[in-house]
C-alpha cells in the first residue's frame, strides 16, 4: 500500500494529468439493480433518489399505477420535466425517467462531473463544491488503514486543505469540516474550488439599509427587495409544527418576528458528528451557503437532501434551492468580506404567516 501522507510533488501532478483525469474513479453509483451501468462524465441531467424510495408511476400522477420502486442515491436520467394537473399544488413537477414518471420532491438534481486537481492551497483552506452526484469520504486509521466515513452529496461545500496520494494511487483532498476533529478525504476530481467571483458582494452599490428579506410561513416564499422594489423571489420550505412536550426543546417551527443576518458561512456540518450517519439520521456535511438570523441557529441555507420546496420540511431553518441560498449569501449584509459585523448593518428577515 502506498504511504497515505506522502503529498504530491508537482512531477507527479503532472503526470497524473497527463493520463487524463477522467480514469478516477467515480463513486460507487454503478446501480446495476436496474441495469443502467456506470455513468460516465457528462452534461446530461441526472437525479438522486434522497430518501428511502420512491415510486415510478405509469403516468405523471400519484393515481396512475405503481410500476416499481427507486433507492435511496440510486442515479436516474431525467428525460424532461413535467407540471401535472393532479398536483400535488404546491409541487406540480414530476420527472419523465427510466420506466415511467417520478414525482420531484425527492429527487435531487445533479450533474456528473470531474475537475482538474489543485495543486497548492492556503493555510486557511479552499472552499470547493462538489460535482458529482455523490462522493463516499473516507478517513485514514491510525494503522494506515481507510475506513468509509462519510457520504457527500452534488452542490455541498467543503473546506479541502491538502492532497494526498489515495488507496488507488489517485489524488484525494483533505477535508476538515470544523465539527468532527479528524479529517477525511474524497477523490480530488470531484471537487471544483469556487472562485473569488462567485463570493463577491450583489449589489453593493445599493445601501445595506434599502435591503431586507420577508419569508412568508403561509406561502412558502422567500422575498428580497431593495427598497420597495422586489429582486428575488423562490420556494423555501420553513420549519415542521413543533410537537414536544418538552419546555427545553428548541421549537422546530421557524420563528416568527423581525430578526436580522447574524453571520454567514459557506459550509457547515449540520448534526452531531456522528461518525456514519443512516437515512434517518440528522447528519449534513458540508451544507452550504448559511445565513444565521436567529439566535438559536436558525439559518437560510442550501439543501440537497430534498427538492420539496413549498411546503414545511425543516428543523427549523429555512431551506431553499443551493443557487438561491448562494444569492441571498452574496446579497445580504454582513458581506462574506466583512471583517468586523459589528460595526456594518445587518439585512432584516422578516418571518410572518403572510
Amino acid at each position: 500500500m502506498p504511504d497515505m501522507t506522502q503529498k504530491f510533488n508537482r512531477r507527479d501532478f503532472l503526470k497524473t494529468l497527463g493520463t487524463g483525469m477522467a480514469a478516477l474513479a467515480l463513486p460507487s453509483f454503478l446501480p446495476g439493480r436496474h441495469g443502467l451501468g456506470a455513468l460516465s462524465q457528462s452534461s446530461m441531467q441526472l437525479g438522486r433518489v434522497t430518501r428511502d424510495s420512491i415510486s415510478v408511476y405509469s403516468e405523471p400522477s400519484d393515481k396512475s399505477q405503481i410500476l416499481f420502486q427507486r433507492f435511496q442515491d440510486d442515479i436516474l436520467n431525467i428525460y424532461n420535466s413535467i407540471e401535472s394537473e393532479d398536483g400535488p399544488a404546491y409541487n406540480p413537477l414530476w420527472y419523465r425517467v427510466w420506466g415511467g414518471y417520478m414525482h420531484s420532491a425527492f429527487v435531487q438534481s445533479v450533474r456528473n462531473r470531474l475537475n482538474p486537481v489543485q495543486e497548492t492551497f492556503p493555510d486557511s483552506g479552499q472552499l470547493m463544491e462538489l460535482t458529482v452526484p455523490y462522493s463516499d469520504a473516507y478517513r485514514i486509521r491510525s494503522g494506515g488503514s481507510w475506513e468509509a466515513f462519510y457520504r457527500l452529496y452534488y452542490s455541498s461545500t467543503h473546506w479541502v486543505f491538502s492532497v494526498i496520494e489515495g488507496q488507488d494511487g489517485q489524488p484525494w483532498y483533505e477535508i476538515r469540516d470544523g465539527l468532527v476533529t479528524l479529517s477525511y478525504y474524497v477523490p480530488a476530481a470531484h471537487l471544483r474550488p469556487v472562485t473569488e467571483e462567485e463570493l463577491a458582494p450583489i449589489s453593493p452599490e445599493i445601501p445595506a439599509r434599502d435591503k431586507r428579506i420577508e419569508i412568508s410561513i403561509d406561502y412558502q416564499t422567500l422575498r428580497a427587495y431593495e427598497g420597495n422594489i422586489l429582486v428575488r423571489e423562490a420556494l423555501v420550505s420553513t420549519g415542521l409544527p413543533s410537537t414536544s412536550l418538552d419546555p427545553a426543546a428548541i421549537p422546530t417551527d421557524t420563528p416568527n418576528g423581525t430578526h436580522m443576518v447574524r453571520s454567514k458561512k459557506p459550509s457547515v456540518h449540520m448534526g452531531d458528528g456522528t461518525l456514519r450517519s443512516d437515512a434517518e439520521a440528522y447528519e449534513l456535511p458540508g451544507v452550504p451557503w448559511v445565513s444565521y438570523f436567529e439566535i438559536h441557529g436558525y439559518a437560510i441555507h442550501g439543501t440537497y437532501w430534498h427538492n420539496n420546496f413549498g411546503i414545511t420540511m425543516s428543523h427549523g431553518c429555512v431551506n431553499m434551492r443551493s443557487d438561491d441560498a448562494k444569492w441571498i449569501y452574496r446579497w445580504s449584509s454582513p458581506s462574506p468580506q466583512d471583517i468586523d459585523i459589528t460595526t456594518v448593518y445587518h439585512t432584516p428577515v422578516v418571518v410572518s404567516n403572510d
